[in-house]
């Protein structure tokens, strides 16, 4: 062992080339309406859908997924539409 050992690499240092976060970078970052910070994203329902677990027949989720986009909501509404029609939703 008479060759010499590579020199080790110097260990990382960060730069730190991030910029300072300030009171007025937030206020910029974010959007407020007075005080209160507007959240941003889709508004809550104000009657939320519930997720379930319904096991439905083979062929009857078939015809239901080829109906397209939207198949869900269109059970949804044909389930409401018969609820009503035997008197049980209003």
């Amino acid at each position: 062992m008479n060759a010499k050992s590579k020199k080790s690499n110097p260990p990382w240092t960060d730069p730190d080339d991030a910029p300072e976060v300030t009171d007025g970078w937030v206020q910029q970052a974010t959007l407020y309406d007075g005080a209160k910070a507007v959240r941003r994203g889709r508004p809550k329902a104000a009657s939320p859908k519930e997720p379930i677990k319904i096991r439905l027949d083979a062929d009857v989720l078939a015809a239901l997924r080829l109906s397209g986009d939207g198949w869900q909501t269109r059970v949804n509404d044909t389930l409401r539409a018969s609820l009503k029609l035997a008197g049980k939703l209003h």
